[in-house]
């Protein structure tokens, strides 16, 4: 489903240039569950951003059915992202003044769903994260494990085909991790998903088909 070749990013900083990425290539096939593993800095977030498409490359290619991301215009990239690509981070970035509900159904609003849909699509999803019971709760009222619940059900409200997930159980409990990736597990299953999580956890990485290890800006080995 989505191939990557030879993908690199660089930055200019006053010492000079920085390869973050170097020219990484990797074929993801639909359905795959793969872990992307390494040390800090080693340019696993950065990857991560740029099958995204959250951040352009400094060379390569992200294809995604076929299709190079980094070809669409601004607002086609955006209008991509939001109905193909759903997002979990560490940190679930949830907008504290709004309810589960309502931050579930902002991607939703954005693609300019009736707010009728928008909220339909949004309360179905959080009863499937096993949040029923705390669809009119802010963030500040939920524990963390609830609040990353809320976080991937915001990321699959529009059915995406793919999941990126960024150490998703890094700011979680050993007993509210393990709940996490049981969700995941279920989610993959029932909903068809192709996923991919950045994780420096082995526990995390062995639930996945396929763990990839980047070292200094390049992959060292897949098993």
């Amino acid at each position: 489903m989505i191939a990557v070749d030879s993908l690199s990013k660089s930055f200019v900083t006053d010492r000079g240039v920085v390869e973050v990425l170097k020219e990484v290539s990797l074929n993801i096939s639909a359905g795959a569950r793969i872990a992307i593993v390494g040390a800090s800095g080693a340019g696993k977030t950065t990857f991560m951003h740029l099958l995204g498409g959250l951040d352009k490359p400094t060379g390569g290619s992200v294809t995604f059915a076929g299709k190079d991301i980094f070809s669409y215009s601004a607002s086609e990239l955006d209008a991509f992202r939001n109905r193909s690509i759903g997002f979990v981070f560490q940190f679930h970035q949830l907008l504290p003044e709004f309810t589960a509900l309502e931050n579930v159904m902002m991607p939703a609003l954005i693609a300019r769903d009736p707010v009728q849909k928008a909220r339909k699509k949004a309360g179905e999803i959080l009863v499937a994260v096993g949040l029923e019971h705390r669809l009119d709760h802010k963030p500040g009222q939920l524990s963390g494990g609830e609040q990353q619940r809320v976080a991937i059900a915001r990321s699959l409200v529009m059915s995406p085909r793919l999941l990126l997930a960024d150490e998703p159980t890094g700011n979680l409990d050993s007993a509210t991790s393990d709940e996490i990736l049981a969700l995941l597990d279920r989610l993959h299953d029932e909903r068809d998903l192709t996923m991919v999580v950045v994780t420096h956890s082995e526990k995390v990485a062995t639930h996945m088909d396929l763990i990839v290890r980047m070292v200094d800006g390049r992959m060292q080995g897949k098993g």
